[in-house]
Parts: structure tokens; sequence; C-alpha cells
């Protein structure tokens, strides 16, 4: 659970602010977006093999 503690004379926007970038940084809005919507099993499998593809690729033509 994440909390924001108003610093100072901060405004409501400068504390919301820090709130959105904090959700940013540990992940959740990402997680929200994905669970947003029902996927498939296969279709996560299939996702999730097209990264793991595109990761190797990546690695493989990275200059050393």
């Amino acid at each position: 659970m994440l909390r924001i503690r108003a610093r100072g004379n901060e405004s409501v926007e400068q504390m919301l602010k820090r709130f959105k970038k904090l959700c940013e940084k540990e992940g959740l809005t990402k997680e929200i977006k994905r669970n947003s919507y029902y996927e498939k099993p296969s279709e996560r499998k299939r996702r999730q093999m097209r990264k793991a593809v595109r990761q190797a690729l990546r690695k493989e033509t990275e200059p050393r």
C-alpha cells in the first residue's frame, strides 16, 4: 500500500504528481492495464514467447 504525506506547504497537485510517479515506479499502472481485460492462457503464453524471441534476437545482434 502506497502512502503519500504532505511535505511542508505542498499543494494537492504536487502530491498527486508524486503519487502518480510512485505508482508508475512500482509498476502498478502496467499491472492495472494488463488486468483490465481477460487474457486467455494461450494468448498469455503466445505473448510471452514473442517477448522471449524478441529479447533473444536483440541479445544476438547486440555488438560485443
